[in-house]
């Protein structure tokens, strides 16, 4: 298996950083309420409206991040329960990563996080991940 690893070693990387992207982006999608993270992303939103709209009055503007910190602190409970689900196995998969691909590959965390980006983008418009 190592010696697979070593004769393609910018591929094997890539597919194990697509291969953490996607079960990490599984996650998230099957553990947590999509609709109602979209809902809160989109108070979210107005509220910045409402501040721009609201410049001047320190009353309102203060109310407003009240409103966006909660919506915040909600979004953090939501991102938690995919999180905690995948944690325990990608610590082990990415020891075991850095111990083969550190004589392998220098500069293969570069690679792991280049594809780790362009996979969650691919991978969350794919599936339609808030």
């Amino acid at each position: 298996m190592i010696e697979l690893l070593a004769l393609y070693p910018k591929l094997s990387i890539s597919f194990f950083s697509f291969l953490a992207t996607l079960i990490i982006t599984l996650a998230t999608k099957y553990f947590t309420d999509q609709n109602k993270i979209r809902e809160l992303k989109e108070i979210q939103k107005v509220c910045q409206i409402k501040l721009k709209d609201n410049k001047g009055n320190l009353e309102a503007q203060s109310k407003i991040q009240k409103e966006i910190w909660e919506c915040s602190m909600e979004l953090m409970k939501h991102s938690f329960k995919p999180m905690l689900i995948v944690f325990i196995p990608l610590i082990l998969i990415f020891g075991w990563l850095r111990g083969v691909y550190t004589e392998i590959l220098p500069g293969w965390l570069w690679w792991y996080i280049g594809v780790g980006i362009a996979s969650s983008i691919f991978l969350r418009k794919l599936l339609k991940v808030v």
